[in-house]
């Protein structure tokens, strides 16, 4: 017989009903016969599909995501924003170029990803208003976990990473919407997320645990080392020389027939999973499909110059060769940190020559390729990229808005208008959504706040953007407070 012992259970799976009801009695009755484990059933009703907000355009159709984020905040009028008949110091030095939609500018820093934006949709509405200074830290949290903090220091900068932080978007995703094969679920590179001397804030698990944790591929070298991506090292994925696969797995039997010997342990020990992580990591390096998606070497030479032979662009094709192996979760964050110079978005001084002569050559030649490679080999149907920054900057050069001193050839930090792309996992091709003032200076129409940017990828992995988890203190919280951007979808 079974029973259910109080609502713990359906609580920590994030049971809306906070207990079982009489209609799921029945269900377990008849999850034997359909193949389906309890915890199965579970799983499914903690992300209910008869919910509110359940359906609708580009429902489930992801099955993977590539975020490209651009740490830094990059100028929309000086890349897909560009403004005519403005002030000199509004409008960019850069020159408006043709695009493949009538009617749509881009600057002369994207001549190739302006040739396929019939393939992608772009926000040109995305919004916020911050609470008090608007740095990095505070944005780059909020567009990687839909949630602000009021812990911020005079600067504006949040404190170091806690396991009390809400997760990153990729933490809850691997948690819903686990693999079901040997393959990492979420991978980070090629550096974290950055401020000055705050490092990762919004870029782990948090009260998720440990087990949600991105896998890190930091490769050694400092960030204008162009050539980082062939430093990668993957020993903890390495099986040693005198242990071969055959043998690790027959003391993976030896192991099952111990544990059958000492149930009083495994009884102990049982709430702790030791059998899953166990399995899941020798799955793991026994398959050596990790092994294999790191190894750029394997691919053609002429496509690895055309994703571009810089940190930047191998990190885009190593994001497609990790999801095409079955990995859900890649972050591709700009290879700069923030508040620095030199091949950073921030540009309060010397915009010109850096976006020109750096950014933006690596980020045209990586993104564009990325999106062609994708669509050319078919997985554009269910890869979603997402490209974005924390920001944008301010349509006066020159001005301070956040505190910082800027040059007259320099932008501030800009939230209240900004641009993103998304492409692919039934995204609409060849649309604009929303629209900037003359200035770029606010929406016109159609405004997209970053929390309705996650929302509207949990809703493109079929899950309810609402869905209860629980923290550290057994508090209910939604994944995000807001609701997906429907229209964003073909």
């Amino acid at each position: 017989m079974l029973s259910f012992q109080g609502n713990s259970l359906a609580r920590d799976l994030c049971d809306p009903h906070l207990k079982p009801a009489r209609r799921d009695f029945l269900r377990v009755g008849g999850c034997g016969m359909l193949g389906m484990s309890l915890g199965s059933m579970l799983r499914m009703q903690a992300v209910s599909a008869d919910s509110q907000h359940a359906g609708g355009p580009g429902w489930g159709k992801a099955n993977s995501i590539i975020m490209v984020y651009l740490q830094g905040g990059p100028s929309q009028l000086d890349l897909w924003d560009p403004k005519e008949n403005v002030p000199d110091n509004v409008k960019s030095i850069f020159s408006p170029i043709s695009t493949k939609l009538p009617g749509i500018m881009f600057t002369e820093n994207l001549p190739r990803l302006s040739q396929i934006n019939d393939r992608f949709t772009m926000i040109r509405s995305l919004s916020y208003t911050p609470n008090g200074l608007f740095n990095h830290t505070a944005a780059i949290y909020q567009m990687m976990t839909g949630y602000t903090t009021d812990k911020v220091s005079p600067s504006g900068q949040l404190e170091p990473p806690t396991p009390k932080d809400f997760p990153n978007f990729g933490s809850n995703l691997i948690r819903l919407r686990p693999l079901d094969e040997p393959m990492l679920p979420f991978v980070m590179l090629p550096r974290p997320l950055q401020e000055s001397n705050v490092v990762g804030k919004g870029g782990g698990a948090g009260f998720l645990g440990k087990a949600y944790e991105p896998y890190t591929l930091y490769p050694p070298g400092d960030d204008m080392d162009m050539d980082k991506m062939s430093k990668i090292k993957i020993d903890d994925l390495q099986l040693r020389p005198e242990v071969f696969s055959i043998r690790l797995q027959r003391r993976a039997r030896l192991r099952q027939l111990l544990n059958q010997q000492m149930p009083e342990i495994n009884r102990a020990v049982e709430s702790y999973e030791l059998d899953e992580y166990y399995d899941r990591a020798l799955s793991l390096i026994v398959s050596g499909r990790a092994r294999e998606a790191f190894d750029l070497a394997a691919e053609p030479e002429d496509l690895r110059q055309r994703y571009g032979k810089n940190t930047f662009g191998q990190s885009c094709l190593l994001a497609r060769r990790l999801v095409e192996a079955g990995t859900r979760v890649v972050e591709v964050i700009w290879p700069k940190v923030a508040n620095s110079n030199n091949h950073s978005w921030d540009h309060h001084t010397g915009l010109s020559k850096r976006m020109k002569d750096q950014s933006a050559p690596m980020l045209d030649a990586g993104l564009t390729t990325l999106i062609e490679d994708l669509d050319d080999r078919g997985m554009l149907e269910d890869t979603l990229v997402v490209a974005v920054g924390e920001f944008g900057r301010s349509p006066q050069r020159g001005v301070s808005t956040s505190g910082n001193n800027n040059s007259d050839d320099g932008r501030d930090h800009w939230p209240y208008c900004y641009t993103g792309i998304l492409a692919g996992a039934g995204t609409r091709r060849g649309y604009v959504h929303g629209r900037s003032d003359k200035t770029a200076s606010a929406p016109l129409e159609n405004p997209v706040h970053p929390g309705e940017l996650l929302a509207t990828i949990y809703h493109s992995f079929g899950i309810d953007p609402e869905t209860i988890v629980y923290n550290h203190l057994n508090q209910p919280r939604e994944l995000v407070k807001a609701q997906a951007v429907t229209g964003l979808f073909g």
